[in-house]
């Protein structure tokens, strides 16, 4: 790894495991998560830096931008046609996807926007930032297991894909945790994973399910649009 890749990676971690939960955890404690609007918009403007960053003296960044935009629209779109089914969602499957295709950055970007975006439907509310972090770090992950993978091998995949699903369900947990009075104990928490465990079981089982189905058709396709535009090349 270069210097400068080195840098910007350094960058990212600092700005998505760093600001981000700090960002959250300053709602919680100075908000009272009464500000969960700002803490939202506040943590789409982090999630954007390190991907904005790749910008510079680039002639890509609107493809880039768009490609981005239309993942997350995806995943929007997979998150509503699926409510009436909870715990069946293909958001983490196109967020992972994403990741693949175009690197831990995007994988980030798309997970957080994701959730962003589709709360506008769903109903915004202090579980946002936690939907934020929780999908831009699968996103995040994802991208570094399978760096620069056109074909990444099928069990990873599918294994990532059933951590994903319990990374996401153990981070809302948090949120449940807090959204009782601020206070966060372990036997809480505990208690809240044990509650949550068949929705996990559940989502972990259709992320493994929609990886296996749509990674291959949808990966060429965006292998073929990085090769054809000469997007997320860096």
């Amino acid at each position: 790894m270069t210097y400068v890749k080195r840098k910007k990676l350094i960058f990212s971690v600092l700005m998505y495991f760093v600001a981000i939960p700090l960002t959250i955890l300053l709602g919680v404690v100075l908000f009272n998560d009464r500000q969960y609007s700002i803490i939202s918009i506040i943590i789409a403007g982090l999630a954007c830096l390190p991907f904005f960053i790749r910008f510079e003296k680039s002639n890509a960044s609107s493809r880039e931008i768009i490609v981005i935009a239309t993942m997350t629209a995806l995943a929007v779109v997979g998150r509503i046609v699926f409510m009436a089914l909870p715990g069946f969602k293909p958001v983490t499957a196109i967020v992972i996807i994403t990741a693949i295709a175009f690197g831990k950055d995007a994988g980030f970007l798309t997970g957080s926007m994701s959730a962003l975006v589709s709360n506008i439907y769903y109903g915004q509310g202090p579980w946002t930032p936690f939907q934020m972090l929780a999908w831009g770090f699968i996103g995040f992950l994802a991208g570094m297991i399978f760096y620069k993978k056109e074909k990444p091998n099928m069990i990873l995949l599918i294994v990532v894909g059933i951590i994903g699903g319990v990374i996401f369900s153990l981070m809302m947990d948090v949120w449940t945790v807090l959204a009782l009075d601020g206070a966060f104990t372990m036997s809480r928490y505990l208690i809240a994973i044990s509650t949550s465990t068949p929705f996990m079981v559940l989502y972990s089982a259709s992320n493994a399910a929609f990886l296996a189905l749509f990674t291959k058709p949808i990966l060429e396709k965006l292998n073929r649009i990085k090769v054809k535009y000469k997007v997320f090349t860096a």
